[in-house]
C-alpha cells in the first residue's frame, strides 16, 4: 500500500504541468504588479491581490528596458521558476507582490534599480488530492472554504483499514513541501475548529 501511495503522490505532483512558455518581449501591463507602461500581449488572469500561486501557474515576468530579461515562466512542480542571471527561485506558496520583490532584490547585484512586474496569465485549477485508504481517491476541485473533512467526503469516504488518526497533507510553500497531520476524530469533535485546504494539497490516508 505504502509504494502504490508513493507512485500516486508522484503522479499527481507532476500531472497537469508543462513546459514552460517561450519567452516574449513587452513593457509592464496596468493590471499586473509593477509599474505601468504599454500593455503585453499577454493578459492578466483573474486573480485576488492575495492570491498564492501554485506549481503549473504561467508568469509573465518584466524587467522594465530589458527585454533579455523579461520572461514567460511557468512553476514547476518544485515550485520554482528560473530567470536569467538569478537562476531557480521560489514562486509556488507566494503572491505576485512578494514574488516581484523578491526579484527585485536579486537583480540588484547585477542592475542598478531594477524595475520588476510578475503577472499571473494563467492559473492552475484549484484542486486538491485524496489518496490513500479512501473509496474514491484523485484529484477533487477545491470548492470555496473547502475542508478536509469536505475533501474526504468528496472521496467516498474511509476505506476498511485506513488510520484516521495519522492523517497527512502534504503542502506546496515558498521553502518546499510541508507535512501537516490531521486526526480526524479529534476533528470531527463539537468544538474543533476547522482545516481548510490550499491550493495543491494533497491528502494522504495510511
Amino acid at each position: 500500500m505504502k509504494n502504490a501511495i508513493h507512485l500516486t503522490l508522484a503522479a499527481v505532483l507532476i500531472a497537469g504541468v508543462a513546459l514552460p512558455a517561450a519567452a516574449q518581449t513587452g513593457a509592464p501591463s496596468s493590471g499586473a504588479v509593477g509599474t505601468t507602461g504599454s500593455r503585453p500581449a499577454a493578459k492578466p488572469a483573474d486573480t485576488s491581490p492575495d492570491y498564492r500561486m501554485v506549481p503549473g501557474d504561467k508568469l509573465r515576468v518584466e524587467v522594465y528596458k530589458d527585454a533579455a530579461l523579461s520572461q514567460n515562466v511557468q512553476i514547476r512542480p518544485d515550485g520554482k521558476i528560473t530567470l536569467p542571471y538569478i537562476g531557480d527561485m521560489a514562486a509556488a506558496g507566494m503572491t505576485p507582490t512578494a514574488l516581484r520583490d523578491a526579484i527585485t532584490q536579486s537583480l540588484k547585484e547585477y542592475i542598478a534599480s531594477p524595475t520588476v512586474t510578475v503577472m499571473v496569465v494563467e492559473t492552475q485549477p484549484q484542486t486538491v488530492s485524496v489518496l490513500g485508504e479512501v473509496n474514491s481517491p484523485g484529484v477533487h476541485p477545491l470548492k470555496h472554504q473547502m475542508t478536509v473533512l469536505d475533501a474526504l467526503a468528496a472521496a467516498g469516504g474511509f476505506g476498511d483499514f485506513a488510520n484516521t488518526k495519522n492523517i497527512l497533507i502534504k503542502r506546496n510553500t515558498k521553502n518546499g513541501v510541508d507535512t501537516l497531520r490531521f486526526n480526524y476524530k479529534d476533528a470531527i469533535k463539537p468544538d474543533a475548529k476547522p482545516f481548510y485546504l490550499q491550493p495543491g494539497d494533497i491528502i494522504i490516508v495510511p
